[in-house]
């Protein structure tokens, strides 16, 4: 066999056949249900006590099992056109438990029906509830539909943000509201060997260049606590805020009170104001309760708070001054008036160079009172 047969039959060894493109056709999911006693609290969780914690209105009537709580783990943390959500956590109150469904796509051709999936648990609830998700996983999600041409009009509805909840609660005690820190301080639920959030995108590009689905345990079992933990919290406040006597933290009652007086639920700030225990916060309460009091026309009841806080020694120059204000204004008292402007001044001592420029313009604002009131007497006597 010569040199030119011997090439023809390497030439015409027939060639291994092309691999066959992976197909396309649904994404990753599954259901874990959580039994109901791991939620103590669902009792609290109704329309009424939501109703004090935010203003947006809810559906009537409210039900819990029509709320779903959603989160997402997505390829990036900033957001914007180029980040996808690659798992999303979706639960949802039953009969039988809390299920949550977790749909994962296993590369990018799978988005579609990951979304496709979700879209039809949010046309199926009424309220959503998210960590951040006014910021974050709702504008998320929404650019995805778009991009992926799907209706966006289930985003569209009432919406429990408890990011924003829990700040109005426990910033002032915790500075700190991650959902990682709530679960410790407030549900007494630390996390242990827990994938950071942060770490998600890096496991799922370890995922995609090794197609070893184990590498995604720890970011399943990371959102489905976070999906287990909204619930948690959300009922956890909803009974913090039927029984605020409950309540072991003066700065959290504080907090509360302040934030129902905002939203115009003065009935309930007040029984918070009442609630607030002796310590560096109790004067800075009574007072907001007398004025609470003096704006509804109850001057009288804040007359008796001012006078009961001076009893105590509370409070500094302010009930002395809010007195010398009904004095004058509401009983005509210039006498009265004169005398609780001279102990206002009295509270404030002689001046140091430690005082703050707002301690200095108090007394400034006092003496000004004290000369216009002592002149008015003396107009009058003659």
């Amino acid at each position: 066999m010569n040199l030119a047969e011997k090439l023809r039959m390497i030439t015409s060894k027939p060639k291994p056949a092309p691999e066959a493109a992976p197909s396309f056709t649904d994404c990753w999911q599954r259901t874990r249900v959580r039994p109901l006693d791991e939620f103590p609290e669902l009792s609290s969780l109704n329309s009424k006590n939501l109703m004090l914690m935010q203003h947006e209105d809810l559906p009537s009537p409210f039900l819990p099992g029509k709320v779903l709580f959603l989160d997402t783990e997505t390829t990036g943390l900033s957001g914007g056109a180029g980040t996808v959500a690659f798992e999303i956590g979706a639960g949802v109150l039953t009969k039988d438990g809390f299920a949550v469904t977790q749909y994962v796509m296993r590369d990018y051709p799978e988005e579609r029906y990951m979304l496709e999936k979700v879209l039809e648990r949010l046309d199926e609830c009424d309220v959503i509830c998210t960590f951040n998700g006014k910021s974050f996983d709702i504008p998320l999600l929404r650019t995805r539909f778009i991009l992926n041409r799907l209706p966006t009009d289930v985003l569209d509805k009432p919406h429990l943000d408890l990011l924003h909840m829990a700040r109005r609660l426990y910033k002032l005690r915790l500075k700190q509201c991650r959902l990682s820190r709530l679960e410790e301080e407030v549900l007494g639920i630390p996390r242990v060997g827990d994938l950071p959030g942060s770490e998600a995108p890096a496991r799922f590009h370890q995922y995609l260049l090794t197609h070893d689905f184990a590498l995604l345990d720890d970011v399943l079992f990371h959102n489905e606590q976070d999906v287990a933990s909204m619930l948690a919290l959300l009922s956890h406040m909803c009974a913090d805020y039927e029984s605020p006597e409950r309540i072991g933290h003066q700065e959290d009652i504080f907090s509360m009170a302040g934030a129902l007086d905002r939203e115009k639920h003065v009935r309930q700030s007040r029984r918070c104001y009442r609630l607030v225990p002796s310590g560096r916060l109790h004067a800075v309460s009574q007072m907001r309760l007398a004025d609470s009091h003096r704006k509804s026309g109850e001057k009288e009841k804040a007359r008796d708070i001012y006078l009961d806080m001076i009893i105590r020694h509370e409070g500094g120059a302010e009930p002395y001054i809010a007195l010398a204000k009904y004095y004058e204004h509401t009983e005509h008292d210039l006498e009265k008036a004169l005398e609780f402007t001279r102990k206002g001044l009295l509270t404030l001592a002689e001046p140091t160079l430690l005082d703050p420029p707002s301690v200095q313009e108090t007394r400034n604002q006092l003496q000004y009172r004290y000369d216009r009131l002592q002149g008015r007497l003396t107009r009058k006597g003659q």
